[in-house]
């Protein structure tokens, strides 16, 4: 209960990607991490632990040790989640009588288990300074928003399946004709800023849902944004407290996985390549060969009324182990030599795991493994936490199977690897 209460704190803390990367830089700073600036020389950094973000919502943390330069252990995970962004000139009049917020969908989300909660709005506004623009968070921390439903007098096809409407069904009240210009009155309050002087902003709709411990054992958690916070959480408590690493520890958090990162801060960017090149100099190359990747984004688990859309042989449960993802047209990273690395130090580590694939007749999505192997070429394996309701507003997934994940990323971190010779590679 104790690890999953950590988990809601973090989740609350994070309404938005721009909050995620917030949280995880107080935790490192917390822990005797320095800030670099790309934009900065960084010769001769000295042993420690170090820290960079893009444009507020990717960050990637490493620690330089004495002696811990055979190759890097990346651990990947993303801190976007699906939502709406709220649209430039948001605000719409509905008949002189309720004021309206234009929105567009962020992802693939499953939109109707927005529709009748709490919202609220999470995100960045950039205020002008004179000739300083500087980014502040903003999260309008109560509910202020609602998507209302269609009562089922009106709409009696409702529960026959519905068809929505992204420009009508699915705009959010922000009030009555009297709200009427009080968004961005709004903003530049949570911004400490003048209406005048915000010139810029990057704003979602966040679900206002608390999360919670259930079950008879208060074995499962469910919350908004678990995928991919939940991962983004246990490898951050896993990177913090691996101690006397083998080889460079790297915690990376990509923002816009679930729009296809490509984005200057996504993993198809080449953020996480240019940070390596700097911390690697000369040795870059050869410390690539010896590296190893895990790319960590939550599974689908089997489904208690609908275990027909699993794998007959190749499934995960919650609470059942950490989640090895496989898949034949490469959506995801695992081969031979990645799988039994990770299993090596699952067993190590004491934690099980199981295997998920897609059923062969139903289409997958993709994550940050080859996408971020496309400009950092190592071995990598794609691994996750089971969940049900990916892309809901409120998820649900396993407690247990996070502190394995906990438990396999400490020693993960300690570790490195080394190809020792065209087919061997050994881990220590």
């Amino acid at each position: 209960m104790s690890i999953g209460n950590e988990l809601l704190t973090f989740i609350r803390k994070s309404p938005s990607p721009y909050h995620a990367v917030e949280t995880v830089r107080q935790e490192l700073e917390s822990a005797g991490f320095t800030e670099l600036l790309e934009g900065q020389a960084w010769d001769s950094i000295p042993a420690g632990g170090y820290y960079v973000i893009r444009n507020g919502t990717s960050l990637l943390a490493f620690r330089l040790e004495t002696g811990c330069e055979m190759g890097f252990q990346i651990g990947t995970c993303h801190s976007d989640s699906p939502a709406f962004r709220v649209k430039a000139r948001a605000e719409m009049d509905c008949l002189g009588k309720y004021t309206r917020l234009n929105v567009e969908t962020y992802g693939g989300g499953l939109w109707s288990t927005w529709l009748d909660r709490p919202l609220s709005v999470a995100g960045r506004a950039v205020v002008c300074q004179g000739d300083r623009l500087e980014s502040r968070l903003v999260h309008v921390d109560r509910d202020l928003l609602l998507i209302p439903n269609v009562a089922i007098h009106m709409n009696r096809k409702a529960n026959d399946g519905y068809t929505w409407d992204l420009q009508t069904d699915l705009m959010p009240v922000l009030g009555s004709e009297k709200a009427a210009g009080s968004l961005r009155r709004t903003i530049a309050g949570a911004a400490g800023a003048e209406e005048e002087s915000v010139l810029g902003m990057d704003l979602y709709l966040y679900c206002r849902t608390p999360g919670s411990l259930w079950g008879f054992e208060k074995e499962y958690v469910s919350s908004p944004r678990l995928d991919d916070l939940q991962c983004a959480f246990s490898l951050l408590k896993g990177f913090l407290t691996a101690d006397r690493p083998a080889a460079v520890p790297v915690y990376a958090l990509f923002d816009n996985e679930e729009v296809g990162s490509l984005t200057k801060q996504g993993a198809d960017s080449t953020f996480l390549e240019d940070v390596l090149k700097r911390i690697g100099g000369s040795r870059y190359r050869q410390m690539i060969a010896n590296s190893f990747l895990i790319s960590a984004d939550n599974a689908h688990g089997v489904h208690p009324n609908h275990p027909e859309y699993a794998d007959p042989t190749n499934r995960a449960y919650l609470n059942n182990g950490i989640v090895i993802k496989y898949n034949g047209n490469q959506k995801y990273t695992t081969d031979g030599i990645s799988e039994a690395v990770f299993r090596r130090l699952c067993q190590k580590a004491e934690v099980v795991c199981q295997t998920y694939t897609n059923r062969s007749d139903m289409a997958g999505g993709s994550t940050l493994g080859n996408i971020s192997n496309a400009h950092v070429s190592v071995n990598a394996v794609d691994i996750g936490i089971a969940q049900w309701a990916m892309h809901s507003a409120y998820e649900t997934a396993g407690v247990r199977d996070m502190e394995d994940l906990i438990a396999v990323m400490e020693l993960f971190y300690r570790s490195a690897g080394r190809q020792t010779g065209r087919d061997v590679y050994e881990i220590r």
